[in-house]
């Protein structure tokens, strides 16, 4: 009993694509009636027509006479179905006057989108959207649900009497016309925009982004979902009624007039990106875009054939190779962009650069498209060249990689020219080359770049920490050499001008270096236990040859600040980032 209103539902939906058939097909005096002629004695379902629903025409088409004998040998009604034959866009319900569509549903079959494009891995269920926008259940779904399968028996019946009956180019024209606005319209619910290349240039990143994010999300759900679901209700509806048409091709012609503008429409978005003015945050979505297309550009081959399979074959051959040549523009544009990074005011407390944070994290995604980069970059090389690095066994993207590293490196070195003081220098070079370490080490670009180049860059982070010690110590440690000193008179005021400039240096170096920043603290109490091996036994053998020689006199607390404990405290405040440290520290024990 419950089917009973879905039946009265698909009848009235049976007879609004009768209406729209005779209403659009309507173009002579006799036309009219010869649709009612065939359908009329397709189904008593159609004899209900209202006289004043279509033109009024008094002779009938000669065309019709074969198929009413043909119709007296009906037997057997076909089954009343529940067809889903929909106004476009009504879910369900009829809506009047508006062009009938073999519907689609409204495509709200999109299983969420990605947080955050990037974060993942692509290789994953394809019973889920990932982070490239792979969607294959909801493609499914769409395909399996554009047309109520109770219906075709009913279409496919209608088709075959508009065929027989001499109106194979009108039913062509027809259903071309309703198929190719359903498919249009789910296409635009979806989310995807009809844009021109000039109005695509036009738009501010932003919005682009996330057109360029939609596109690649829809494009898998409109080839394996739409497409195949069209082609799978062209065939059902078309094929047996064509065997007895003039055209042996009206499905495929069908078929490819209804889907033409949808697929044009998509590849022309990827055209225009392909195209617009490239720059470095464009990449990761023109690789995404690139992957989608490669991946259902069999499905298209597929899907179509003849002239039009050759048409559309060979435009999304073509905007696969543009995109591809827009990868390989925008990363040397990024790889020119960190050339030219041209700021002079230095990272405060010799923190690392934003450039690195920026480049490293930018690097570190190509990885998550190494085999695409692999297919782009295998004859790249840029402007540049082999890096004197390179092995001649690594990856295209490993060589890639390689080099914008190099790039990067380059750069702060460069950057690190703007400390006036040595010192902090090479904490910055310490800085900026750990963190380029650190995140090769914990990703896989350890695997594009080996181990070899870890440890050689490991080493250069230890001749950094030797130049630091050097730079901001040698003075400080020049204060505990015995060279000059003596017993007489002369020699105990030389002693104390040595302990009054040691105490001065280093006051000064905790002043400044406690407001230095080593974030990394593993790398900050590396330099610190460096920094305590070269000072606190020097100046513990200093303190214990010469003590004697201050101690009874006047003020020789004066002199003698700190004990080795005192510096001890002192140097575990480096490189903490503090600010407003009093200028003399407190001596905390004599």
């Amino acid at each position: 009993m419950a089917a009973a209103p879905a039946r009265v539902d698909g009848q009235e939906k049976v007879i609004a694509a009768a209406q729209h058939i005779v209403k659009s097909l309507a173009t002579s005096k006799n036309a009219a009636d010869d649709m009612m002629r065939i359908l009329s004695g397709f189904d008593h379902r159609f004899s209900s027509f209202s006289p004043d629903l279509f033109p009024h025409t008094h002779s009938s088409s000669a065309a019709a006479a074969p198929m009413e004998e043909e119709e007296e040998e009906e037997e057997e009604e076909p089954t009343p179905a529940a067809v889903v034959v929909e106004e476009r866009g009504g879910g369900g319900e009829q809506g009047g006057e508006g062009e009938v569509a073999f519907d689609s549903e409204d495509a709200d079959e999109l299983e969420g989108s990605p947080e955050e494009d990037h974060s993942h891995s692509h290789n994953g269920s394809h019973n889920n959207m990932d982070d490239r926008g792979r969607i294959s259940l909801s493609a499914d779904r769409i395909s399996s649900n554009l047309v109520n399968s109770d219906a075709v028996a009913d279409l496919s019946e209608i088709a075959d009497r508009m065929i027989r009956a001499g109106y194979a180019p009108e039913l062509c024209q027809v259903y071309t016309a309703v198929r190719r606005d359903a498919l249009l319209e789910s296409l635009a619910v979806l989310g995807v925009d009809k844009l021109s290349i000039e109005e695509v240039q036009r738009i501010d990143w932003t919005t682009l982004d996330g057109k360029m994010k939609r596109w690649i999300q829809t494009l898998r759900v409109a080839v394996r979902g739409l497409l195949s679901g069209e082609r799978r209700i062209c065939n059902q509806v078309l094929a047996s009624a064509s065997a007895s048409a003039s055209d042996p091709d009206i499905v495929e012609n069908c078929f490819s007039e209804a889907t033409k503008g949808l697929v044009l429409q998509l590849l022309n978005f990827g055209d225009a990106v392909a195209i617009c003015p490239r720059t470095s945050e464009k990449l990761f979505r023109i690789l995404g875009m690139y992957e989608a297309l490669a991946d259902v550009a069999p499905d298209l081959d597929t899907l179509f054939t003849g002239d039009s399979k050759a048409l559309i074959s060979e435009e999304a051959k073509e905007i696969l190779q543009r995109l591809g040549e827009a990868v390989r523009g925008t990363i040397m544009v990024f790889a020119n962009a960190i050339r030219g990074e041209s700021s002079r005011k230095p990272m405060q407390a010799a923190e690392t650069h934003h450039l690195t944070r920026y480049s490293m994290n930018y690097i570190g995604l190509l990885v998550e498209y190494a085999a695409t980069l692999n297919s782009l970059l295998e004859n790249f090389e840029g402007d540049e060249g082999e890096s004197s690095e390179s092995d001649p066994n690594m990856t295209p993207v490993g060589r890639c990689v390689l080099k914008l590293i190099t790039f990067l490196e380059s750069k702060i070195e460069e950057k690190s020219k703007l400390y006036e003081d040595g010192g902090m220098q090479y904490i910055f070079l310490m800085n900026n080359t750990y963190y380029i370490v650190q995140k090769v080490r914990e990703s896989e670009l350890r695997t594009l770049l080996g181990d070899n180049w870890i440890r050689k860059h490991r080493g250069l982070i230890r001749q950094y920490e030797t130049s630091y010690l050097r730079a901001s110590w040698t003075r400080v440690l020049s204060y505990l050499r015995d060279d000059g000193l003596g017993g007489s008179g002369t020699g105990r005021a030389a002693l104390k001008e040595r302990f009054k400039n040691f105490n001065l240096a280093i006051e000064e170096i905790h002043r400044a270096q406690a407001a230095w920043k080593v974030a990394d603290p593993q790398l900050r109490e590396e330099l610190q236990i460096s920094v305590s091996e070269k000072v606190i036994p020097a100046y513990r053998a200093f303190v214990g040859r010469f003590r004697g020689q201050l101690e009874g006199g006047r003020n020789s607390n004066r002199y003698i600040k700190y004990n080795p404990e005192d510096l001890e405290s002192l140097v575990a405040e480096l490189f903490e980032g503090s600010q407003g440290l009093q200028s003399n520290p407190r001596r905390r024990s004599n």
